[in-house]
């Protein structure tokens, strides 16, 4: 496909400016098509656009001119990648009914932007663990609301800075979204862009500029203490002594809530577990089992639950604040989060902070702790990120620093 413009030399005007026309070829077809209002004279046409006239002549409107002739090209440009992306056989006539269409422009390169989410949602699921889809479709519902809410149309071609501007204002002055949420939902968005982007959906490459922001947190985790105080609690209920059960095989072995709902009796061995990691696709990984773990799955050997009693996560994670209420687990703990840069400091009994996630990071920070080697530890949960896995390292470190002073203070006091 190429566009030529050339002069009318057939249609010379009274003043010697002459009409321009648009010469387009693509298959060994050609299409004319006159471009409106555009004209100049033969001395100011040069490379197919329009020159500054001399001082003392009267302005020429070459700018606005030559920006009409751009325009036109990228509206060809757009229909040709149309029609590639969506495998037309191009007609004279077609090609002439889309110049004239005023409402085809960037936003008719590809299926519409939410069609488009929802296709990379469906190719997605064969390569992604539930949870991420989960997300996907959250992010998905969330652009539209602030699409709804601020009257913004997103289109790939308005994926700039605008909307990056206009997303966090809406996200952090609207829905109080936290920072590292904010952080979350642009970085999918940025997937789904990559993903669009290498099946030519867009060619818009701003969104690669969009910061993604990320406050550290607290690691919420049970000290060594708190865990066997559950671990050992005589639960009167069945029901949170399953999940009980089920929250402490996870504080032993570091398995995440989805791997241990997907264990089965074939994934159990006498020394370990093997199984294949949901998250990062990880096969035949094998977890030891100590004491602990052990006599949780010795429970449930040969009864219906075998090897672990399951359940959703949102009942899991109501329910397990309730068995460490009941064993007492209420440590003050303050958590500090921001909404841009707004702080907020909020305090809570630890028994509410407490979910399944927090079983991974008991398990990773208490094996420290222990003394288990760092490498050992990453080999056994199959952490990648060296940042996020230092700050267990810090922790621990910083626990058996305070454990020393207060150690040798009791000492101190007693010489």
């Amino acid at each position: 496909m190429q566009t030529t413009y050339i002069l009318r030399k057939d249609k010379v005007n009274r003043d010697g400016t002459m009409p321009i026309r648009a010469v387009i070829t693509f298959q060994g077809a050609r299409i004319r098509k006159n471009i409106k209002s555009v004209k100049t004279k033969e001395r100011h046409w040069k490379n197919q656009r329009i020159k500054p006239n001399t001082k003392s002549e009267a302005y020429n409107n070459h700018i606005e001119y030559n920006q009409i002739l751009d325009e036109f090209q990228e509206k060809v440009n757009a229909i040709f990648r149309f029609i590639h992306l969506r495998n037309i056989k191009p007609s004279e006539d077609f090609i002439l009914n889309k110049l004239g269409d005023k409402h085809f422009g960037q936003n008719s390169l590809a299926p519409k932007f939410f069609d488009c989410f929802d296709e990379f949602i469906e190719t997605s699921k064969s390569t992604k663990a539930l949870g991420t889809i989960k997300k996907y479709v959250t992010v998905k519902n969330f652009l539209k609301d602030f699409q709804d809410s601020t009257g913004f149309s997103v289109r790939f071609d308005t994926i700039d800075i605008d909307f990056y501007e206009k997303f966090r204002d809406y996200s952090f002055l609207k829905r109080n979204t936290l920072n590292n949420y904010f952080g979350k939902l642009i970085a999918i968005i940025k997937t789904f862009m990559n993903w669009s982007l290498e099946r030519e959906y867009h060619e818009n490459l701003t969104y690669k500029r969009f910061k993604k922001p990320q406050d550290d947190i607290e690691v919420i985790y049970l000290t060594i203490d708190e865990l066997m105080k559950l671990y050992k609690h005589p639960f009167k209920s069945k029901r949170l002594e399953h999940v009980r059960d089920f929250y402490c095989l996870g504080c032993f072995t570091g398995l995440r809530f989805s791997d241990i709902n997907r264990l089965r009796p074939s994934n159990v061995f006498d020394s370990f577990l093997k199984v294949n990691i949901v998250k990062t696709r990880s096969i035949d990984q094998k977890i030891p089992l100590n004491k602990y773990s052990k006599s949780i799955l010795d429970k449930y050997v040969d009864t219906i639950y075998e090897p672990i009693p399951t359940l959703s996560s949102q009942k899991f994670n109501e329910y397990i604040k309730e068995c460490c209420e009941a064993v007492g687990i209420n440590t003050p703990t303050t958590i500090t989060r921001y909404i841009g840069q707004k702080r907020i400091d909020k305090t809570y009994p630890k028994y509410q902070l407490i979910t399944s996630h927090t079983a991974r990071k008991t398990f990773v920070t208490n094996s420290l702790v222990l003394g288990m080697k760092a490498m050992v530890v990453r080999n056994i949960t199959g952490h990648k990120d060296e940042a996020s896995f230092r700050r267990y390292v810090d922790i621990a470190e910083d626990f058996k620093r305070k454990e020393m002073d207060n150690t040798w203070d009791k000492m101190s006091t007693t010489a």
